[in-house]
């Protein structure tokens, strides 16, 4: 049995965390010994192990003696790398999941370039979870056309569908009447610019704003949030708020393939989002939801308001294409089918 160790920075509630519990539970009943090791461990290690997939602790990556080693976000691709110069790894694999792996600052951007070009001849593939961050990268010769690959973030689609029932009693639940609810899910960060969403939010009439999630902004946040918002913390039961939901709503300042916007296409629900990393490669521009330009808060607050006026048969419409594009574009099933073809093609190339 071929096995693959799954290496990560930590074990946090995110969206590249999460998409790697989803594809390491994949693989694992597609027959592949998988593990997941993390240079921090966080609470996704239950996750994990409900799934039967074993956490082991990082000193045991020797012992487990993977074929593939795939590395995920910044800090684990480069040990990823460098673990190579020690241990006999066939395979190793990095996978970036952002536009720019980095803090606020543009110095520490460069950096990191220079330490992926330095670096990248001990990646045997390095894979963007979309074509505008592999784009990026490239024009900052971050990594070279031979081992660069696109493979998007899949969503479980079985899980994440429209259901009017949830709908039904999701809304019940949080007394929701029959104003407009809109729903952001992320953290409470700097990237996800929750600010300029909030000021929108002051100029929506009729309309609820529920912010699922936390983060280190939570409480300066709250201290500016109008009272049509409502903080829920974090979250389990995302499906049922996308259900819930009339519309979703993202902010953000730097992206990689948002898999809130995945989820939220594969629930039907349409989508107003800055413009920024490959939320246009999620969103379907005046199809299944408005694409605007990052920190313009007039033209957030105008496609909010858009949206929340479309008479509802052509909200049905944009849900119906949604959905439609997450099965063809994003389907978790035949995502993990990519990666396994990767993997395979990639140890057929070993001696």
């Amino acid at each position: 049995m071929r096995r693959v160790a799954f290496l990560i920075t930590g074990l946090e509630r995110g969206g590249a965390e999460l998409q790697l519990i989803e594809l390491a539970g994949a693989l694992r009943n597609s027959g592949w010994d998988v593990a997941v090791f993390a240079l921090r461990r966080g609470p996704l290690a239950e996750e994990l192990t409900k799934r039967g997939v074993a956490v082991p602790p990082l000193h045991r990556l020797i012992a487990f003696r993977p074929h593939v080693l795939h590395a995920h976000l910044f800090h684990a691709n480069i040990a990823g790398r460098i673990a190579r110069l020690f241990l006999p790894v066939p395979v190793v694999i990095s996978t970036v999941h952002s536009l720019a792996e980095s803090s606020r600052r543009g110095a520490e951007v460069r950096h990191r370039d220079l330490v992926y070009r330095i670096t990248g001849a001990l990646s045997d593939a390095t894979v963007f979870v979309s074509t505008a961050a592999a784009n990026r990268h490239l024009e900052a010769s971050a990594v070279t056309a031979a081992r660069t690959h696109v493979i998007p973030n899949g969503v479980d689609t079985d899980r994440f569908r429209p259901d009017p029932e949830r709908r039904a009693r999701t809304r019940r639940d949080l007394g929701l009447g029959d104003e407009f609810v809109w729903l952001a899910a992320g953290r409470l960060m700097w990237k996800k610019n929750y600010p300029m969403l909030l000021r929108a939010m002051e100029r929506q009439p009729r309309s609820v704003l529920l912010i699922a999630g936390a983060g280190p902004d939570e409480a300066q946040l709250r201290s500016i949030a109008p009272s049509s918002v409502r903080f829920l913390g974090a979250r389990t039961d995302v499906p049922e708020l996308m259900n819930a939901a009339d519309g979703l709503v993202l902010s953000s300042t730097v992206e990689g393939l948002p898999m809130v916007l995945l989820e939220a296409a594969a629930s039907g629900l349409p989508c107003v989002a800055t413009a920024v990393g490959g939320v246009a490669e999620a969103v379907l521009a005046d199809r299944t939801g408005y694409l605007v330009s990052p920190g313009d808060t007039d033209a957030l607050t105008h496609a909010m308001r858009l949206l929340s006026v479309l008479p509802p048969a052509d909200r049905e419409i944009m849900s119906r294409e949604a959905r439609e594009y997450a099965l063809a574009r994003f389907d978790l099933r035949a995502i993990v089918e990519q990666w396994e073809h990767l993997y395979r093609a990639l140890l057929a190339q070993e001696p």
